[in-house]
């Protein structure tokens, strides 16, 4: 039976006991680091045409829209933009396809050439390029038009396909597949492919496509989104007991090591075939379009995979990666620059928000006179669960401005007694900046939050709903001065205290087990 590291708290709701917000300090300096790789992409290659123009008038003949041209664009995509998205990323990359005798194959070879891709193992037949013409009237996509064949490799191109990949494979640091199906990664060629990367000792990453994930059997990890995953394995995949399922069934159709289940606005999750999880909150910003999101995921993946980092490290990149490019319109690869600036200014975020008692005060008297009201609440936070969480996001929505005091690491001691805190006061105040609902974060050392209420007056000060009011410190101070106190409901799940009993009880049934 698989071990899960997680708990289930109401309806598919996920808190992981270890997840903290991501390092952006470590994760830059990881990105910052990478030693140099040589790739191997193989999959569906593919042509994106992008037609522009103005739609401002009516046809006479049928009663749709009629572009007025303006501009043309060809782009990479399919696994030739995975491809891009990999020498965007510094690496070096040998591409291995199918393309017809066409204008658009000429078109995407130029293109790939030009991002410095490799383009010997790419074999061209009698068949379409797979060309995706997007038509684009004021901004907004208004027709897709897709001229493709999907029929599998005859056997000469088989052949020429394959002796490039054996020949090519043990001078590469990795293997990705990225399958559109559109015939190439079929299940003969995938099988051969999955042989080949073993008997090499090179990783091979897939970004599945279809109804059968058997033909990766033997692949070292597996991109589906959620919707692909409930297809593939012909389960439902509404809530995290079913996707759990779908995953265990996954993990035994195919023998992978692992599996990254992308999930839209819920981010990602990753899973290892020794039961662990690992949840990502998602680092989008505001949707602009979601092409090409799954190619930028398993780049990153690869990028920092291949260059010897853990896989959770690289889902985080990739997480970050993924945000930015569905901020960017048609299948924009991201760069390292961008990266590294977009986190950057997350850290910087955080810091801003820790701030001291003389510069909180100042800040409140600002947001005073802008007419925004100030919402105070405070706790030690040692180990963050979702009850925290929601707490913060309650409270924020009770005001403009959401202070949080934290207990510093003695005054954590006297409350909690010895070995508290597990996290220290620097720490757990990053982690408490890092969320969104939180506009600054001041520690405290004495023994209540009497004094910094005092001295900030909030207009709403608030504690959780299993205090009463007469146990809230500060209360009378607030009330006289016309403020309020808010008790928040929160969600009935475990106390820091008791998660933290809990993983000592179940660490010490395996010793006492494995004993």
């Amino acid at each position: 039976m698989r071990e899960h590291h997680t708990r289930i708290l109401g309806d598919g709701f996920l808190s992981r006991v270890d997840q903290i917000p991501d390092d952006w300090a470590a994760l830059g300096s990881v990105l910052s680091g990478l030693k140099h790789v040589s790739v191997l992409v193989v999959g569906d290659l593919m042509l994106d045409e992008y037609l522009y123009g103005a739609i401002d008038r009516i046809s006479p003949e049928a009663p749709v829209g009629i572009l007025n041209w303006r501009s043309q664009r060809f782009s990479l995509g399919g696994a030739a933009n995975v491809a891009n998205n990999l020498a965007q990323l510094g690496c070096e990359v040998f591409l291995a396809g199918v393309v017809g005798r066409d204008h658009s194959a000429e078109e995407l070879l130029q293109l790939a050439k030009q991002s410095g891709i490799h383009t010997e193992g790419v074999v061209v037949e009698d068949r379409p390029t797979t060309l995706k013409t997007r038509v684009i009237g004021h901004g907004q996509q208004v027709l897709r038009i897709d001229k493709e064949t999907c029929s599998e490799l005859n056997e000469h191109s088989t052949r020429r396909f394959l002796e490039f990949v054996q020949k090519r494979l043990p001078l590469v640091d990795g293997v990705v597949l990225s399958d559109y199906a559109k015939g190439v990664l079929g299940p003969g060629i995938c099988k051969s492919l999955v042989h080949m990367a073993l008997a090499t000792r090179r990783r091979l990453v897939v970004d599945p496509k279809g109804d059968d994930f058997s033909k990766y059997r033997g692949a070292f990890l597996l991109t589906p989104n959620k919707a692909e995953l409930g297809r593939a394995t012909q389960l439902p995949v509404r809530n995290e007991d079913e996707v759990r399922r779908a995953i265990a069934h996954l993990f035994a159709q195919t023998e992978c090591e692992a599996i990254l289940v992308t999930r839209s606005e819920e981010g990602m999750s990753l899973h290892t075939k020794e039961g662990s999880e690992t949840y990502i909150q998602t680092e989008a910003r505001d949707v602009f379009d979601i092409t090409g999101a799954g190619d930028t995921v398993i780049s990153m993946i690869a990028r920092v995979f291949f260059a010897g980092h853990d896989l959770e490290t690289a889902a985080r990149l990739a997480n970050v990666a993924a945000g930015i490019k569905v901020g960017k319109f048609g299948a924009a690869p991201v760069c390292v620059d961008e990266i590294s600036a977009w986190m950057r200014q997350r850290e910087n975020q955080g810091r801003r928000k820790l701030v001291e008692l003389a510069q909180a005060k100042q800040l409140v008297s600002l947001a005073r006179s802008q007419g925004r009201k100030i919402v105070f609440t405070n706790g030690c936070f040692d180990l963050l669960h979702a009850g925290h969480v929601q707490l913060l996001q309650q409270a924020k929505a009770l005001g403009h401005i959401l202070i949080v005091a934290i207990n510093d690491d003695a005054s954590v001691r006297q409350l909690k007694g010895n070995g508290r805190p597990l996290i220290s006061v620097f720490d757990r105040a990053r982690i408490i900046a890092a969320l969104e609902s939180v506009d600054y974060v001041i520690i405290f050392s004495d023994p209540t939050p009497l004094r910094l209420i005092e001295e900030l007056m909030p207009d709403v000060l608030v504690k959780g709903g299993n205090y009463s009011l007469e146990e809230v410190i500060g209360r009378k101070e607030v009330e006289k001065y016309g403020g309020r106190v808010a008790l928040v409901p929160t969600i009935d799940t475990q106390s820091s205290s008791q998660i933290i009993k809990e993983i000592v009880a179940r660490y010490q049934f395996t010793n006492e087990s494995a004993g």
